[in-house]
């Protein structure tokens, strides 16, 4: 029956936050104080519920993640800066207010730490989790959660077990996972694997006193390089948003606060643009562009569900006073509400306000930088996925100057390595389609997965002028009809395509097949 309770409860008013143009984990949000209001308790199967999405959430993390990615120099120096900033300054408010300076140091950092759940959400919605600026996020997280997990050892008197150290042979398990997942063969059976490796990553590493989530994270990155993990991807994908809706209604249903703490935790949400701000600075300081800058430190201002693991652990030791746990739920909670609808316009958000926010860019030497010529190239391919690099060979195959474009690093390095020219570019990034030479371009094929983005790219690159042809994909009625409005020439979808090219090819003919 309770479970009947949460459930229904998340929908209706997941639903109704949806139809107010809010993403549904902000009436996830919402519901947990209604259902804290109305007497109902957590429990611990919501806890349990909520503990397996977010290790769900991590592992499918770590099957997209490329280690040699992940440490580059802004990571260090903006995470790193970001994070003794913040620290320093709760410090000495605790000391002006003459409460226990140590306390104000770890809770510092605990509000340093961004929501791992929500970044990684909305990039991934964005389809930016590959992306650049999408790695360095990932990056700093880890960085972040990684501090957290010293921070609860130091608050609790726990260390980690010598034993954690065993964690760091699992690449050795490699080709075993790998070989698993291949006999799997049954899409239920490969769906089996993927939570068993991901609950196994999480036992282990609890057992040795290291977050589940870390050992969540590196059972993916085991996993991952494998030819069918974008297939055990998109498998996973909708049963972790079903648990992860069991995270956000703890969140709310914890606790309610009273009204001093109401007052503290709208003073801390008062403050979050402030560090909205630092890690733009921090951005721009280290060389990057002020667009990766601006979205990079959207998806970071938030409150992390971290702090309330870390308060609590500092309020069991006596470092601070117990009032800080509700406090500190409301706070996050509230940073959650507010920072996905900003997420969600990210993009718009920056388009609007582009002119003053690339004022303060340097001018020269992004990590980020954008292409500045594509040779004599006349078809330009953006997208390298499979359906991209496809239309890429065919066109190559015909002896035709086509150059391709793509914000994922480690795909272009790939596709670099095997001879292939591409180079990097965000099809969303206005400045790009503004500086970049289309004259000699005939035609561009746009193969992106995320519909805003072919919206996007389809619209800015009218709105420069381009004349040229534009092709692109489609899933729905209604997409087709959008994308032809804003100006492209034929649009195909991809599914019906294949059937119509396997008829072709079983009949002997060109014969053109209804789409």
């Amino acid at each position: 029956m309770m479970e009947l309770v949460w459930v229904g409860t998340a929908y209706i008013v997941g639903l109704i936050a949806n139809r107010l143009s809010f993403p549904p984990l902000v009436g996830y949000l919402a519901a947990g104080y209604i259902l804290h209001f109305l007497g109902i308790e957590s429990g611990h199967t919501l806890t349990h519920l909520a503990d397996i999405g977010i290790e769900l959430l991590l592992f499918t993390v770590g099957l997209k993640l490329k280690l040699r990615s992940l440490l580059r120099r802004e990571v260090l120096s903006v995470g790193g800066l970001h994070l003794l900033a913040v620290t320093g300054v709760s410090g000495v408010v605790f000391l002006l207010l003459g409460e226990q300076t140590l306390g104000g140091l770890v809770l510092g950092a605990s509000l340093a730490f961004s929501s791992t759940v929500l970044a990684i959400k909305v990039l991934e919605d964005n389809g930016e989790l590959s992306s650049l600026h999408g790695r360095d996020v990932l990056s700093i997280l880890i960085l972040q959660d990684i501090v957290a997990i010293a921070l609860l050892a130091f608050a609790d008197g726990r260390q980690p077990s010598y034993w954690a150290f065993a964690l760091l042979f699992l690449p050795l398990l490699r080709p075993l996972a790998h070989r698993l997942l291949t006999v799997s063969r049954a899409d239920e059976l490969r769906l089996l694997l993927g939570v068993s490796l991901a609950l196994a990553g999480g036992v282990t590493s609890e057992n040795v006193g290291i977050s589940p989530d870390i050992g969540a994270l590196l059972m993916g990155v085991m996993l991952s390089a494998h030819p069918q993990i974008e297939d055990l991807s998109e498998k996973l994908w909708g049963l972790k948003e079903v648990f992860l809706v069991a995270f956000f209604l703890q969140i709310g249903l914890a606790d309610l606060p009273n009204p001093d703490q109401i007052i503290q935790a709208i003073e801390l949400l008062g403050i979050l643009p402030l560090q909205g701000i630092l890690f733009f600075a921090l951005y721009l300081l280290a060389g990057l562009r002020s667009r990766t800058a601006f979205i990079s430190s959207l998806a970071l201002m938030t409150y992390s569900e971290f702090a309330l693991i870390t308060t609590d652990a500092v309020v069991k030791a006596n470092l601070i006073s117990p009032e800080w746990n509700a406090t500190i739920a409301l706070a996050v909670a509230g940073s959650l509400a507010v920072a996905a609808p900003l997420n969600r316009y990210s993009h718009q958000l920056f388009s609007r306000f582009e002119s003053f926010l690339t004022s303060f860019e340097k001018k020269s030497g992004h990590p980020d930088r954008l292409p500045e010529s594509i040779g004599v190239a006349e078809w330009l391919v953006v997208g390298m996925g499979r359906t991209g690099l496809s239309a890429y060979l065919a066109l190559h195959k015909r002896e035709k100057r086509v150059v391709g474009l793509d914000a994922d690093p480690t795909v272009l390095e790939s596709l670099l390595a095997e001879g292939r020219r591409v180079i990097y570019g965000d099809a969303e990034d206005s400045e790009l389609w503004s500086g970049l030479p289309l004259e000699r371009i005939k035609g561009i094929i746009l193969t992106l997965p995320e519909f805003d983005a072919r919206c996007s790219a389809v619209r800015q690159l009218r709105k420069r002028g381009y004349a040229g042809q534009i092709g692109t994909i489609c899933y729905l009625p209604d997409e087709k009809q959008q994308l032809g409005q804003l100006g492209a020439d034929f649009m195909i979808h991809p599914l019906v395509e294949a059937g119509n090219q396997l008829a072709r090819q079983i009949l002997g003919d060109n014969s053109e097949f209804p789409g």
